[in-house]
Protein backbone atom coordinates (compact mmCIF):
# COMPACT_ATOMS: atom_id res chain seq x y z
CA UNK A 1 0.00 0.00 0.00
CA UNK A 2 0.98 4.08 -0.87
CA UNK A 3 2.10 5.14 2.63
CA UNK A 4 0.85 8.65 1.50
CA UNK A 5 -2.70 7.12 0.69
CA UNK A 6 -2.71 6.68 4.23
CA UNK A 7 -0.64 9.36 6.03
CA UNK A 8 -4.15 11.31 6.76
CA UNK A 9 -6.31 8.25 8.58
CA UNK A 10 -2.91 7.33 10.48
CA UNK A 11 -3.24 10.59 11.92
CA UNK A 12 -6.50 9.45 14.01
CA UNK A 13 -6.17 5.80 14.11
CA UNK A 14 -4.06 2.54 13.84
CA UNK A 15 -4.77 0.16 11.39
CA UNK A 16 -4.71 -3.74 12.36
CA UNK A 17 -5.82 -6.94 10.58
CA UNK A 18 -8.33 -6.95 7.20
CA UNK A 19 -11.33 -8.03 8.88
CA UNK A 20 -13.72 -7.91 5.45
CA UNK A 21 -12.97 -7.38 2.04
CA UNK A 22 -15.85 -7.40 -1.00
CA UNK A 23 -16.23 -5.77 -4.63
CA UNK A 24 -13.66 -2.40 -4.36
CA UNK A 25 -13.28 -2.26 -0.83
CA UNK A 26 -11.43 -3.93 2.49
CA UNK A 27 -12.21 -3.04 5.94
CA UNK A 28 -9.61 -3.03 8.55
CA UNK A 29 -10.29 -3.08 12.50
CA UNK A 30 -8.55 0.12 14.06
CA UNK A 31 -8.65 2.04 16.84
CA UNK A 32 -8.98 5.38 17.71
CA UNK A 33 -5.44 6.88 18.97
CA UNK A 34 -6.89 9.25 21.12
CA UNK A 35 -9.89 7.05 22.94
CA UNK A 36 -8.38 3.65 22.38
CA UNK A 37 -11.96 3.02 20.63
CA UNK A 38 -12.13 0.39 18.76
CA UNK A 39 -13.69 0.93 15.10
CA UNK A 40 -13.78 -0.05 11.39
CA UNK A 41 -12.53 1.34 8.79
CA UNK A 42 -14.04 0.68 5.31
CA UNK A 43 -11.26 1.50 2.78
CA UNK A 44 -12.02 2.14 -0.62
CA UNK A 45 -10.48 2.42 -4.01
CA UNK A 46 -11.62 5.91 -5.39
CA UNK A 47 -10.16 5.17 -9.12
CA UNK A 48 -11.75 1.01 -8.52
CA UNK A 49 -14.67 2.23 -7.90
CA UNK A 50 -15.86 4.09 -11.31
CA UNK A 51 -19.02 3.99 -11.86
CA UNK A 52 -19.69 3.13 -8.33
CA UNK A 53 -18.56 6.38 -6.99
CA UNK A 54 -22.35 7.74 -6.19
CA UNK A 55 -22.99 4.99 -4.43
CA UNK A 56 -20.66 5.96 -1.96
CA UNK A 57 -21.69 8.89 -1.65
CA UNK A 58 -25.28 7.77 -1.47
CA UNK A 59 -23.93 5.23 1.75
CA UNK A 60 -22.40 8.54 3.30
CA UNK A 61 -25.13 10.88 3.02
CA UNK A 62 -27.55 8.48 4.73
CA UNK A 63 -25.88 7.55 7.44
CA UNK A 64 -24.44 10.86 8.46
CA UNK A 65 -28.32 11.37 8.36
CA UNK A 66 -29.31 8.49 10.56
CA UNK A 67 -28.75 7.48 14.51
CA UNK A 68 -30.21 4.76 15.75
CA UNK A 69 -29.58 2.13 18.19
CA UNK A 70 -29.89 -0.76 15.24
CA UNK A 71 -28.28 1.58 12.95
CA UNK A 72 -24.28 0.97 12.38
CA UNK A 73 -22.61 4.87 13.64
CA UNK A 74 -20.96 6.76 10.61
CA UNK A 75 -18.14 8.29 12.80
CA UNK A 76 -15.99 10.26 10.60
CA UNK A 77 -15.14 10.31 6.75
CA UNK A 78 -11.76 10.95 5.18
CA UNK A 79 -11.24 11.69 1.34
CA UNK A 80 -7.79 11.50 0.08
CA UNK A 81 -6.98 11.69 -3.78
CA UNK A 82 -6.89 7.96 -4.59
CA UNK A 83 -8.79 6.82 -1.48
CA UNK A 84 -12.15 7.27 0.78
CA UNK A 85 -12.00 6.01 4.93
CA UNK A 86 -15.05 5.34 6.58
CA UNK A 87 -14.45 4.60 10.02
CA UNK A 88 -17.36 3.00 11.29
CA UNK A 89 -18.96 1.43 14.80
CA UNK A 90 -17.32 -1.80 14.95
CA UNK A 91 -19.78 -5.14 15.58
CA UNK A 92 -17.27 -7.85 16.84
CA UNK A 93 -20.01 -10.46 16.05
CA UNK A 94 -20.01 -10.50 12.51
CA UNK A 95 -22.79 -10.98 9.98
CA UNK A 96 -26.38 -12.09 11.51
CA UNK A 97 -25.80 -14.49 8.17
CA UNK A 98 -23.02 -16.39 9.61
CA UNK A 99 -24.52 -16.36 12.92
CA UNK A 100 -27.75 -17.96 11.24
CA UNK A 101 -24.98 -20.72 9.87
CA UNK A 102 -23.59 -21.60 12.75
CA UNK A 103 -27.29 -22.46 14.49
CA UNK A 104 -28.69 -23.63 10.97
CA UNK A 105 -31.72 -22.51 12.08
CA UNK A 106 -32.73 -19.86 14.64
CA UNK A 107 -35.65 -20.80 17.71
CA UNK A 108 -39.22 -18.54 17.26
CA UNK A 109 -37.88 -16.68 20.14
CA UNK A 110 -34.31 -16.33 19.23
CA UNK A 111 -35.47 -14.84 15.79
CA UNK A 112 -38.41 -12.81 17.73
CA UNK A 113 -35.40 -10.79 19.54
CA UNK A 114 -33.55 -9.86 16.19
CA UNK A 115 -36.73 -9.95 14.39
CA UNK A 116 -37.69 -6.60 16.65
CA UNK A 117 -34.46 -5.32 16.66
CA UNK A 118 -34.78 -5.44 12.36
CA UNK A 119 -38.18 -3.67 12.48
CA UNK A 120 -37.25 -0.70 15.06
CA UNK A 121 -34.53 -0.13 12.33
CA UNK A 122 -36.33 -0.16 9.83
CA UNK A 123 -39.20 1.94 10.98
CA UNK A 124 -36.83 4.74 12.22
CA UNK A 125 -34.84 4.73 8.53
CA UNK A 126 -38.56 4.96 6.90
CA UNK A 127 -39.54 7.74 9.72
CA UNK A 128 -36.08 9.44 8.16
CA UNK A 129 -37.78 9.00 4.31
CA UNK A 130 -35.46 6.50 3.57
CA UNK A 131 -36.10 3.15 1.78
CA UNK A 132 -32.89 0.66 2.29
CA UNK A 133 -33.61 -1.83 -0.80
CA UNK A 134 -30.81 -3.82 0.23
CA UNK A 135 -32.05 -5.80 3.39
CA UNK A 136 -30.62 -9.34 4.06
CA UNK A 137 -28.67 -11.29 6.77
CA UNK A 138 -24.99 -10.39 5.48
CA UNK A 139 -26.23 -6.45 5.67
CA UNK A 140 -26.81 -7.20 10.02
CA UNK A 141 -23.95 -7.11 12.12
CA UNK A 142 -24.24 -8.26 15.50
CA UNK A 143 -22.42 -5.98 18.24
CA UNK A 144 -20.75 -6.88 21.44
CA UNK A 145 -23.71 -6.87 23.33
CA UNK A 146 -25.40 -8.99 21.08
CA UNK A 147 -27.67 -6.49 19.19
CA UNK A 148 -28.23 -6.10 15.21
CA UNK A 149 -26.74 -3.14 13.51
CA UNK A 150 -28.33 -2.48 10.19
CA UNK A 151 -25.16 -1.84 7.53
CA UNK A 152 -24.57 -1.03 3.43
CA UNK A 153 -26.99 2.05 2.43
CA UNK A 154 -25.22 2.14 -0.67
CA UNK A 155 -28.61 1.57 -2.82
CA UNK A 156 -31.01 3.23 -0.08
CA UNK A 157 -33.49 5.96 -1.70
CA UNK A 158 -35.01 8.52 -0.40
CA UNK A 159 -37.34 10.50 -2.91
CA UNK A 160 -37.86 13.84 -2.87
CA UNK A 161 -41.46 13.49 -3.23
CA UNK A 162 -41.53 11.33 -0.03
CA UNK A 163 -41.60 7.92 0.64
CA UNK A 164 -45.22 7.47 -1.89
CA UNK A 165 -42.92 8.40 -4.68
CA UNK A 166 -42.70 5.47 -7.13
CA UNK A 167 -38.95 4.35 -7.57
CA UNK A 168 -37.50 2.63 -11.19
CA UNK A 169 -34.08 1.22 -9.70
CA UNK A 170 -33.83 -2.15 -9.96
CA UNK A 171 -31.16 -3.26 -7.51
CA UNK A 172 -30.72 -4.97 -4.51
CA UNK A 173 -30.07 -8.97 -4.28
CA UNK A 174 -32.53 -11.20 -6.57
CA UNK A 175 -32.78 -13.86 -3.86
CA UNK A 176 -34.41 -10.34 -1.19
CA UNK A 177 -36.18 -8.47 -4.01
CA UNK A 178 -39.87 -8.07 -4.34
CA UNK A 179 -42.40 -9.29 -7.16
CA UNK A 180 -42.48 -5.74 -8.38
CA UNK A 181 -39.07 -4.47 -8.51
CA UNK A 182 -37.87 -7.71 -10.52
CA UNK A 183 -40.67 -7.09 -12.79
CA UNK A 184 -39.96 -3.79 -14.00
CA UNK A 185 -42.51 -1.89 -12.21
CA UNK A 186 -42.41 1.68 -10.35
CA UNK A 187 -42.88 0.56 -7.17
CA UNK A 188 -42.43 2.53 -3.29
CA UNK A 189 -39.59 1.32 -1.49
CA UNK A 190 -40.64 0.81 1.94
CA UNK A 191 -43.21 -1.81 0.51
CA UNK A 192 -40.39 -3.40 -1.51
CA UNK A 193 -38.57 -3.12 2.57
CA UNK A 194 -41.18 -5.43 4.11
CA UNK A 195 -40.94 -7.96 1.39
CA UNK A 196 -36.86 -8.21 2.30
CA UNK A 197 -38.35 -8.32 5.99
CA UNK A 198 -40.64 -11.25 5.26
CA UNK A 199 -37.09 -13.48 2.73
CA UNK A 200 -35.13 -12.10 6.29
CA UNK A 201 -37.70 -13.42 8.87
CA UNK A 202 -38.28 -16.58 6.65
CA UNK A 203 -34.27 -16.91 6.35
CA UNK A 204 -33.88 -16.84 10.36
CA UNK A 205 -36.67 -19.21 11.11
CA UNK A 206 -35.79 -22.18 8.63
CA UNK A 207 -32.36 -21.39 8.01
CA UNK A 208 -32.81 -21.69 4.34
CA UNK A 209 -34.56 -18.86 1.54
CA UNK A 210 -38.44 -18.93 0.75
CA UNK A 211 -37.21 -18.40 -3.16
CA UNK A 212 -33.89 -20.10 -4.64
CA UNK A 213 -32.66 -21.13 -7.08
CA UNK A 214 -29.17 -21.45 -9.46
CA UNK A 215 -31.13 -20.21 -12.42
CA UNK A 216 -31.98 -16.21 -11.92
CA UNK A 217 -34.76 -16.72 -14.39
CA UNK A 218 -36.44 -19.44 -12.62
CA UNK A 219 -35.78 -17.80 -9.51
CA UNK A 220 -37.90 -14.44 -10.60
CA UNK A 221 -40.85 -16.68 -11.63
CA UNK A 222 -40.94 -18.28 -8.05
CA UNK A 223 -40.89 -14.62 -6.10
CA UNK A 224 -43.89 -13.49 -8.71
CA UNK A 225 -45.83 -16.70 -8.16
CA UNK A 226 -44.98 -16.26 -4.35
CA UNK A 227 -45.17 -19.99 -3.37
CA UNK A 228 -42.89 -21.05 -1.46
CA UNK A 229 -42.28 -24.53 1.55
CA UNK A 230 -44.11 -23.90 4.75
CA UNK A 231 -41.64 -26.17 7.16
CA UNK A 232 -43.27 -28.41 9.53
CA UNK A 233 -41.32 -26.92 12.41
CA UNK A 234 -42.73 -23.24 12.11
CA UNK A 235 -45.27 -22.35 14.22
CA UNK A 236 -49.07 -20.95 13.18
CA UNK A 237 -47.87 -17.76 13.98
CA UNK A 238 -45.18 -17.15 12.15
CA UNK A 239 -46.59 -18.47 9.21
CA UNK A 240 -49.40 -16.20 9.15
CA UNK A 241 -47.33 -13.39 9.53
CA UNK A 242 -44.76 -14.79 6.88
CA UNK A 243 -47.99 -14.59 4.78
CA UNK A 244 -48.16 -11.12 5.38
CA UNK A 245 -44.55 -9.79 4.37
CA UNK A 246 -44.29 -11.96 1.61
CA UNK A 247 -47.46 -11.27 0.10
CA UNK A 248 -46.93 -10.88 -3.85
CA UNK A 249 -49.25 -7.51 -4.25
CA UNK A 250 -47.63 -4.45 -2.35
CA UNK A 251 -51.02 -3.31 -1.39
CA UNK A 252 -51.99 -6.39 0.50
CA UNK A 253 -48.56 -6.36 2.40
CA UNK A 254 -48.35 -5.89 6.08
CA UNK A 255 -47.16 -2.35 7.10
CA UNK A 256 -44.59 -1.27 9.43
CA UNK A 257 -46.95 0.76 11.78
CA UNK A 258 -49.00 -2.33 12.15
CA UNK A 259 -46.06 -4.74 13.08
CA UNK A 260 -44.49 -2.73 15.47
CA UNK A 261 -47.51 -4.13 17.75
CA UNK A 262 -48.23 -7.24 15.74
CA UNK A 263 -48.91 -10.78 17.69
CA UNK A 264 -46.36 -12.36 16.83
CA UNK A 265 -43.95 -9.36 17.80
CA UNK A 266 -45.71 -8.97 21.31
CA UNK A 267 -45.26 -12.63 22.39
CA UNK A 268 -43.11 -12.40 25.46
CA UNK A 269 -43.20 -8.71 25.12
CA UNK A 270 -45.39 -6.18 27.14
CA UNK A 271 -44.11 -3.02 25.05
CA UNK A 272 -44.83 -2.37 21.16
CA UNK A 273 -41.52 -2.22 19.19
CA UNK A 274 -39.55 1.14 20.38
CA UNK A 275 -38.48 2.54 16.81
CA UNK A 276 -37.36 6.08 18.06
CA UNK A 277 -33.60 6.92 18.06
CA UNK A 278 -32.39 6.45 21.63
CA UNK A 279 -29.37 8.58 20.20
CA UNK A 280 -30.72 11.77 18.21
CA UNK A 281 -27.95 13.52 16.51
CA UNK A 282 -26.31 15.91 18.64
CA UNK A 283 -27.20 14.46 21.54
CA UNK A 284 -24.18 14.84 23.81
CA UNK A 285 -24.09 11.91 26.38
CA UNK A 286 -25.05 13.54 30.13
CA UNK A 287 -22.28 11.69 31.97
CA UNK A 288 -19.26 12.41 29.69
CA UNK A 289 -19.85 16.13 29.79
CA UNK A 290 -20.04 16.18 33.76
CA UNK A 291 -16.69 13.82 33.70
CA UNK A 292 -15.35 16.15 31.02
CA UNK A 293 -16.43 19.39 32.86
CA UNK A 294 -14.75 18.00 36.58
CA UNK A 295 -11.47 16.79 34.39
CA UNK A 296 -10.85 20.35 33.16
CA UNK A 297 -12.62 22.29 36.12
CA UNK A 298 -14.94 24.33 33.85
CA UNK A 299 -18.44 24.43 33.73
CA UNK A 300 -20.82 22.20 31.72
CA UNK A 301 -22.51 24.51 29.42
CA UNK A 302 -19.13 25.59 28.31
CA UNK A 303 -18.06 21.96 27.76
CA UNK A 304 -21.29 21.22 26.31
CA UNK A 305 -20.61 24.41 23.83
CA UNK A 306 -16.51 23.62 23.18
CA UNK A 307 -18.12 19.91 22.23
CA UNK A 308 -20.74 21.23 19.90
CA UNK A 309 -18.89 23.44 18.10
CA UNK A 310 -15.77 20.83 17.62
CA UNK A 311 -18.57 18.21 16.02
CA UNK A 312 -19.81 20.79 13.96
CA UNK A 313 -16.90 21.39 11.78
CA UNK A 314 -15.55 17.82 12.07
CA UNK A 315 -18.46 15.63 12.34
CA UNK A 316 -18.43 13.50 9.09
CA UNK A 317 -16.12 16.25 7.01
CA UNK A 318 -15.40 15.80 3.05
CA UNK A 319 -18.54 13.67 2.12
CA UNK A 320 -19.02 15.59 -1.38
CA UNK A 321 -16.52 13.39 -2.64
CA UNK A 322 -15.38 15.81 -5.26
CA UNK A 323 -12.83 17.13 -3.57
CA UNK A 324 -14.31 20.12 -3.24
CA UNK A 325 -13.61 20.21 0.29
CA UNK A 326 -15.19 22.79 2.43
CA UNK A 327 -12.96 25.38 3.34
CA UNK A 328 -12.31 26.81 6.69
CA UNK A 329 -10.59 30.15 7.36
CA UNK A 330 -7.13 29.52 8.86
CA UNK A 331 -7.53 31.62 12.12
CA UNK A 332 -10.98 29.57 12.58
CA UNK A 333 -9.14 26.72 12.53
CA UNK A 334 -5.96 28.19 14.88
CA UNK A 335 -8.69 28.96 17.63
CA UNK A 336 -10.95 25.71 17.52
CA UNK A 337 -6.98 23.97 17.52
CA UNK A 338 -6.45 26.11 20.52
CA UNK A 339 -9.91 25.09 22.35
CA UNK A 340 -9.92 21.55 21.86
CA UNK A 341 -6.00 21.34 22.47
CA UNK A 342 -6.03 21.07 26.73
CA UNK A 343 -8.90 19.14 26.01
CA UNK A 344 -7.30 16.06 24.03
CA UNK A 345 -4.11 16.56 26.46
CA UNK A 346 -5.97 16.23 29.15
CA UNK A 347 -7.77 13.07 27.73
CA UNK A 348 -4.03 12.07 26.44
CA UNK A 349 -2.72 11.81 29.89
CA UNK A 350 -5.82 9.54 31.28
CA UNK A 351 -5.25 7.41 28.01
CA UNK A 352 -1.79 6.68 28.69
CA UNK A 353 -2.21 6.01 32.34
CA UNK A 354 -5.22 3.38 31.07
CA UNK A 355 -3.86 2.06 28.51
CA UNK A 356 -0.71 -0.78 28.81
CA UNK A 357 2.31 0.07 26.77
CA UNK A 358 2.30 -2.23 23.63
CA UNK A 359 4.16 -5.41 24.06
CA UNK A 360 6.47 -6.41 21.33
CA UNK A 361 5.07 -9.03 18.81
CA UNK A 362 7.08 -12.30 18.42
CA UNK A 363 6.86 -14.46 15.32
CA UNK A 364 4.26 -16.81 15.02
CA UNK A 365 4.87 -20.77 14.16
CA UNK A 366 1.42 -22.27 14.92
CA UNK A 367 -1.91 -21.29 14.99
CA UNK A 368 -3.79 -18.63 16.06
CA UNK A 369 -5.58 -18.49 19.54
CA UNK A 370 -9.15 -17.46 18.75
CA UNK A 371 -12.02 -17.74 21.01
CA UNK A 372 -14.93 -19.43 20.42
CA UNK A 373 -17.29 -17.88 18.01
CA UNK A 374 -19.96 -18.99 15.55
CA UNK A 375 -17.88 -19.14 12.55
CA UNK A 376 -15.22 -21.17 13.87
CA UNK A 377 -16.07 -25.02 13.72
CA UNK A 378 -14.57 -27.18 16.55
CA UNK A 379 -13.18 -30.72 15.63
CA UNK A 380 -11.74 -33.78 17.55
CA UNK A 381 -8.07 -33.06 15.89
CA UNK A 382 -5.61 -32.53 18.26
CA UNK A 383 -3.07 -31.89 15.64
CA UNK A 384 -3.31 -28.62 13.37
CA UNK A 385 -0.75 -29.59 10.74
CA UNK A 386 -2.96 -33.30 10.36
CA UNK A 387 -6.09 -30.62 10.63
CA UNK A 388 -4.56 -28.52 7.74
CA UNK A 389 -3.68 -31.41 5.55
CA UNK A 390 -7.14 -32.79 5.32
CA UNK A 391 -8.80 -29.95 4.46
CA UNK A 392 -5.96 -29.53 2.04
CA UNK A 393 -6.82 -32.66 0.50
CA UNK A 394 -10.59 -32.14 0.87
CA UNK A 395 -10.20 -28.82 -1.41
CA UNK A 396 -8.49 -30.64 -4.31
CA UNK A 397 -11.21 -33.41 -4.43
CA UNK A 398 -13.66 -30.46 -4.76
CA UNK A 399 -11.62 -28.41 -7.38
CA UNK A 400 -11.72 -25.33 -4.99
CA UNK A 401 -8.26 -23.61 -5.70
CA UNK A 402 -6.42 -22.43 -2.83
CA UNK A 403 -3.09 -20.08 -1.60
CA UNK A 404 -1.57 -21.40 1.71
CA UNK A 405 -0.77 -18.64 4.09
CA UNK A 406 0.96 -20.08 7.27
CA UNK A 407 -2.63 -22.01 8.83
CA UNK A 408 -5.19 -19.51 6.49
CA UNK A 409 -6.30 -21.30 3.10
CA UNK A 410 -7.53 -18.69 0.66
CA UNK A 411 -9.73 -20.24 -1.72
CA UNK A 412 -12.19 -19.49 -4.64
CA UNK A 413 -14.25 -21.58 -6.53
CA UNK A 414 -13.69 -21.64 -10.60
CA UNK A 415 -15.93 -19.92 -11.83
CA UNK A 416 -18.85 -21.43 -13.68
CA UNK A 417 -20.02 -20.27 -17.18
CA UNK A 418 -22.24 -16.80 -16.15
CA UNK A 419 -21.67 -17.09 -12.84
CA UNK A 420 -19.04 -15.27 -10.48
CA UNK A 421 -16.35 -16.98 -8.87
CA UNK A 422 -16.60 -17.39 -4.54
CA UNK A 423 -14.04 -16.18 -2.33
CA UNK A 424 -13.61 -17.59 1.35
CA UNK A 425 -10.95 -18.09 3.81
CA UNK A 426 -10.76 -21.41 6.17
CA UNK A 427 -8.27 -21.05 8.91
CA UNK A 428 -7.28 -24.04 11.20
CA UNK A 429 -6.83 -22.19 14.78
CA UNK A 430 -6.23 -22.76 18.67
CA UNK A 431 -9.43 -22.36 20.65
CA UNK A 432 -8.42 -20.82 23.88
CA UNK A 433 -10.33 -22.19 26.58
CA UNK A 434 -9.52 -25.67 25.95
CA UNK A 435 -6.85 -26.38 23.58
CA UNK A 436 -9.09 -27.64 20.90
CA UNK A 437 -8.30 -27.35 16.98
CA UNK A 438 -11.22 -25.55 15.49
CA UNK A 439 -12.04 -24.03 11.27
CA UNK A 440 -12.43 -20.43 11.69
CA UNK A 441 -14.25 -19.72 7.83
CA UNK A 442 -15.16 -16.46 6.30
CA UNK A 443 -16.92 -15.54 3.14
CA UNK A 444 -14.90 -12.50 1.36
CA UNK A 445 -17.02 -12.56 -2.08
CA UNK A 446 -20.14 -14.37 -3.93
CA UNK A 447 -23.67 -15.48 -2.86
CA UNK A 448 -23.91 -16.01 0.91
CA UNK A 449 -26.08 -18.81 0.55
CA UNK A 450 -23.98 -20.81 -2.09
CA UNK A 451 -21.52 -20.15 0.53
CA UNK A 452 -22.72 -22.14 3.28
CA UNK A 453 -23.67 -24.85 1.03
CA UNK A 454 -20.13 -24.86 0.10
CA UNK A 455 -18.36 -25.12 3.43
CA UNK A 456 -20.73 -27.27 4.68
CA UNK A 457 -20.01 -29.55 2.38
CA UNK A 458 -16.25 -28.97 2.33
CA UNK A 459 -16.39 -29.31 6.33
CA UNK A 460 -18.50 -32.53 6.33
CA UNK A 461 -16.30 -34.57 4.00
CA UNK A 462 -13.55 -33.65 6.03
CA UNK A 463 -12.35 -36.37 8.65
CA UNK A 464 -12.62 -34.34 11.60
Amino acid sequence: MSVSDYQEILKYYELHETIGTGGFAKVKLGRHLLTGEKVAIKIMDKFALGDDLPRVKTEIDAMKNLSHQHVCRLYHVIETSKKIFMVLEYCPGGELFDYIVSKDRLSEEEARVFFRQIVSAIAYVHSQGYAHRDLKPENLLIDEKHNLKLIDFGLCAKPKGGLDYRLNTCCGSPAYAAPELIQGKAYIGSEADIWSMGVLLYALLCGFLPFDDDNVMALYRRITRGKYTVPKWLSPSSTLLLNQLLQVDPKKRITVKHLLSHPWLMQGYSDAVQWQSKYPLGHLDEDCVTELSVFHNQSRESISALISEVINVCQCHSVDLDLNIAHVDGSQKKRKAKLFGSLERGLDKVITMLTPGKKKRFSRHGPRKLKAHYNVTMTQLLNPDQLLNEIISVLSKKQVEYIKKGYTLKCQTKPDFGKESMKFELEVCRLSKNEAVGIRRQRLRGDAWVYKRLVEDILSSCQV
